[in-house]
């Protein structure tokens, strides 16, 4: 008798990938804009301006970056994951799937380390220079930069969740895990 399996885990998880990768492409080219407008035409607080706008222009090329890889890619990686799997679950489970996600959860606490530095960074020159006008452009960095670094840090937690279901659904279709 056939065996039938539920794969919807599969599907799940790379729709949320692939909402969640719009919404890093929406943040990012806000992110483009703000910096444009800070950096070009905005002339109260200048250097304050021009200083929020590095961060918003170099985390928003990482957001758009991310997101467009990440939307472009997912339809495909979707079906042909949910094929391979449906075809030879526990194989390529436990020798291309599983091993994918183990480093794609590694990559994610390296992130989250990075995007807490940084935000914790953007927090410290914000109120380290906040009261000294001759330091705007520094204040004006570190409000930007923990602004992008804590949407970052939210948003990976969200992508981590997601990908810690995912991998458990993985280990369920090895025998003995």
């Amino acid at each position: 008798m056939l065996e039938l399996r539920d794969f919807t885990f599969v599907h799940k998880y790379f729709i949320g990938e692939k909402q969640e990768s719009l919404l890093f492409l929406v943040l990012g080219i806000t992110a483009i804009i703000a910096a444009i407008i800070f950096y070009f035409f905005i002339k109260t607080h200048p250097a304050c301006f021009k200083g929020a706008a590095i961060p918003l222009m170099a985390i928003g090329l990482i957001q758009v970056t991310v997101g467009y890889t990440v939307y472009a890619r997912s339809d495909k990686q979707r079906l042909d994951i949910a094929y391979t799997l449906g075809t030879e679950p526990v194989s390529y489970a436990k020798t291309v799937e599983l091993p994918r996600m183990e480093k794609v959860m590694k990559n994610f606490g390296i992130y989250r380390w990075v995007e807490i530095v940084l935000a914790l960074l953007g927090i410290g020159l914000f109120f380290y220079f906040r009261t000294n006008p001759e330091k705007e452009f520094l204040k004006g960095l570190g409000i930007a930069l923990a602004i992008q670094a804590l949407l970052m840090l939210g948003a990976d937690a969200f992508a981590e969740k997601r990908g810690r279901i995912y991998t458990n659904e993985l280990n369920k279709l090895i025998p003995g895990k």
